[in-house]
């Protein structure tokens, strides 16, 4: 392909390079450049792509692209934006994907994982449609499953994903879009069907600072759709919406809305409510238990009805929705009088939701196995510490992810929230120790809720990970209490 080719729609603040030539492939990690190639210099947070353009020239590089001046006697262009070019190029080079099919981004800090794939199975089922998704536990094509590394992968990648997408026939794409994504153009040029807004709490504030930048920069997703869903009981809705120039569906559980839930039933294996709108009503039940399981089918309704399908042919597919891995997820416990949930709560809001919603149907205690993820907004490790041991019976503090940290100094900083005057905690550093206490000291009706690492298998401790899959560690306490 030829350079002028992959640099259209990109803004070049001045060109060296020949415009004609010829461009084999594209690449932004200097590792992996071969001859021919264009090498995009992308200045990120650990190193600077531009100190590694001699390197790429060395293995064979015949073309830069970078924001910075390029070093004389280096044919390239210099754009306004390194990692807007990155995207848009990847778009030019996998033939505009994103162009040629049908896409969905939901963000929000909590309950895009289970929108995304609620949603997947109603298009599928209703429309009969081969639909891809990107997510934080799994990429789709169709029924192939393709791991994924993070939430929305890099944008060279994301093109290559949605052009493979296209190939296999594929006529929708889902995405869960994070705020990460948007501020660093991994979905730079990308234009939305429908997007929507699930919530937004604290996270993320050591990469946004603010709670005002966080949603900030989620609403530019929706300057970038042809229609919107917004979640009107969010205190952010109003900010959201003032970035919104498209028609939009608001969803409610509390009062009257573009969409919205009533007669909510919370029950311990699933919800039912009855979806309003305008002058439809129609019955829902969703196979998963707990009151965001509501607010999640809202969205998902509120997507299709965008999408053209009627409400009461998504509530049909709803009805069957098979559960989400790590979202209130029971984990088979035989012949024991106690129930574990595996769910990825791992923010503040996220934890007291799922802690709410299982006081609501648990007839015995609630247990909540939980710890903070390392490296990671260390702002909401005190409040999750208070929400734990208000909202449950006894909380059992352990470690997450503490990746390059201490895991004892993650756990002092959780229980610094914890009221003075409170005993109904237990702090055991060991996970996988927690869980088995956890399991030993239930009782008849309990509710042991594992908390924080969802559908993940891994423990990452000092920048390694190490297998770790609850849903084992459950199974080998068991097997061992038999023998």
């Amino acid at each position: 392909m030829k350079l002028r080719e992959l640099l259209q729609n990109v803004q070049v603040v001045q060109a060296t390079a020949d415009m004609d030539m010829e461009i084999a492939h594209v690449a932004y990690d200097s590792r992996k450049v071969g001859a021919g190639d264009l090498f995009v210099a992308v200045t990120g947070f650990a190193s600077d792509g531009n100190r590694f353009i001699p390197m790429a020239m060395e293995k064979g590089a015949t073309c830069v692209v970078s924001a910075k001046p390029l070093p004389e006697g280096v044919p390239g262009v210099q754009v306004v934006s390194d990692r807007l070019a990155l995207a848009q190029i990847g778009a030019n080079y996998f033939g505009q994907p994103g162009k040629k099919l049908k896409l969905i981004g939901i963000t929000g800090t909590n309950g895009k994982t289970s929108a995304t794939l609620l949603l997947k199975c109603v298009i599928e089922q209703v429309q009969g449609a081969k639909v891809g998704l990107i997510g934080t536990m799994d990429n789709w094509i169709g029924d192939k499953r393709i791991p994924a590394e993070r939430t929305t992968p890099e944008s060279f990648e994301l093109q290559g994903l949605l052009a493979a997408m296209v190939e296999a026939g594929c006529t929708y794409a889902i995405m869960e879009v994070s705020s990460h994504a948007i501020a660093l153009d991994r979905v730079g040029g990308l234009h939305y069907e429908v997007a929507a807004f699930t919530n937004l709490t604290e996270d993320h504030l050591d990469f946004h600072k603010t709670m005002e930048n966080y949603c900030d920069t989620k609403a530019e997703l929706f300057a970038r759709c042809s229609r919107a869903v917004v979640n009107g009981d969010d205190p952010w809705c109003s900010r959201i919406l003032g970035k919104c120039t498209c028609p939009v569906i608001t969803t409610s559980v509390k009062s009257p809305a573009g969409l919205w839930a009533e007669n909510l039933e919370l029950l311990p294996d699933g919800v039912t409510f009855t979806a309003r709108y305008g002058q439809q009503s129609v019955p829902v039940r969703v196979p998963i238990p707990g009151k965001f399981t509501v607010y999640n089918a809202l969205t998902v309704l509120g997507c299709a009805l965008s999408l053209g399908i009627s409400l009461e042919a998504a509530a049909g597919a709803l009805a069957t929705a098979p559960g989400v891995k790590g979202r209130v997820e029971v984990v088979p416990t035989p012949g024991k009088p106690y129930t574990v949930l595996i769910d990825y709560a791992h923010t503040p809001d996220g934890l007291e939701n799922v802690l709410q919603s299982v006081k609501g149907f648990c007839k015995g205690r609630v247990i909540v196995v939980f710890g903070c993820g390392g490296d990671r907004d260390p702002m909401k490790r005190p409040i999750m510490g208070k929400i734990a041991t208000d909202l449950s019976d006894l909380a059992v503090i352990t470690s997450d992810n503490p990746r390059t940290e201490e895991p004892m100094a993650i756990i002092q900083d959780i229980l610094a929230g914890v009221d003075s005057g409170k005993k109904n905690y237990k702090v055991i550093e060991n996970r996988p120790k927690a869980i088995a206490y956890a399991m030993d000291i239930g009782e008849k009706h309990d509710i042991i809720i594992l908390a924080g690492k969802g559908h993940e298998t891994y423990q990452e401790i000092q920048g390694v990970k190490h297998h770790l899959d609850e849903r084992e560690v459950v199974a080998a306490y068991l097997e061992e209490k038999r023998n």
